[in-house]
């Protein structure tokens, strides 16, 4: 008689609709978040998908291996470069060769900084290169890693808000960077406002702008702090994706905003409601606060979404 083994591994797992689970793992593998080494679970109507770190909704799940399949470094997926969580040369090496998509990896060598928002990359694998294509929901963007800042986890965010935007809103993305926020939502709004303080990333908005064929997207080389003095319309529709120091452009933002627009301020916070005390003094009422990710321990990258009052 055989007898067959079935490893079980205790790990977090994210539960989504079974018809949601295909769109599911393809962007928990962009960003670099599915344990490949484990199989999902059915249950009922649903799936759960193994993910390498506890986030919002997260549960404690036992997962089989998949036999033979090893486990990943820690990375995220940004286009063709893997962005490894530890310096290991020996890791970067190996996932580069069980990824043909690959063709960099890299490790972080500090934490975003500065107004450019820029961080450096040490090249761990592959070619010595820290520029690649991103493919999202149809759009592509040409992403310098080294250059401008682009965050390939908040995927789900732009879509999001997509579905929120009506037919012919005006809208201004005060952080663009190389725009992927700004093409996602050109579509439906009549004129889409790109802003950002760092040249090298308004040269890849701007080619970026050119091949996904936008032609109502103004972008501009400025300073977010004086968009007010510059800029002729109040907005529908807001977004604020700076969330090391948004806090003190907030101000700015409701000037900006027409009476009964949306805001979308994304901040790192440490607490509920951290931010809810000032959105109201603005003259605004907070229609949601959710966890986007987990940044650090006891930090989370949150949206907050206001509705200016009249």
């Amino acid at each position: 008689m055989i007898y067959v083994v079935r490893m079980t591994v205790s790990q977090w797992g994210v539960r989504v609709p079974a018809r949601q689970g295909e769109e599911t793992r393809q962007a928990l593998i962009r960003e670099g978040a599915l344990d490949a080494s484990l199989k999902l679970i059915h249950d009922g109507d649903s799936l759960i998908l193994p993910v390498l770190e506890e986030r919002e909704g997260a549960e404690w799940c036992g997962f089989q291996a998949h036999p033979g399949r090893e486990s990943q470094p820690r990375h995220e997926l940004v286009g063709g470069i893997a962005i490894m969580q530890d310096d290991d040369p020996g890791g970067a090496q190996k996932l580069l060769a069980s990824r043909p998509s690959l063709h960099t990896v890299v490790f972080a060598e500090g934490e975003v900084h500065g107004e450019y928002r820029t961080r450096e990359f040490r090249v761990l694998a592959g070619i010595p290169t820290t520029r690649t294509q991103v493919t999202e929901h149809g759009f592509t963007f040409a992403v310098d890693l080294a250059g401008a800042y682009f965050s390939a986890r908040l995927s789900t965010e732009r879509q999001r808000i997509l579905a929120q935007v009506h037919e012919g809103e005006v809208i201004l993305d005060m952080f663009a960077g190389v725009g992927p926020f700004a093409i996602t939502l050109a579509k439906p709004a009549s004129l889409v406002v790109a802003s950002d303080l760092n040249p090298k990333a308004i040269e890849l908005m701007l080619e970026n702008i050119a091949q996904n064929r936008a032609k109502n997207i103004l972008s501009m080389l400025v300073d977010a702090r004086h968009l007010d003095r510059i800029l002729p319309w109040k907005f529908d529709r807001i977004v604020m994706n700076l969330p090391l120091s948004g806090t003190e452009f907030l101000p700015e933002a409701f000037r900006l905003c027409r009476p009964g627009g949306t805001i979308h301020f994304y901040s790192l916070v440490s607490a509920e409601g951290m931010h809810c005390a000032r959105i109201q003094e603005l003259g605004g009422t907070v229609l949601s606060e959710r966890v986007v990710r987990s940044y650090s321990p006891g930090q989370w990258h949150a949206v907050y979404d206001v509705r200016v009052c009249g």
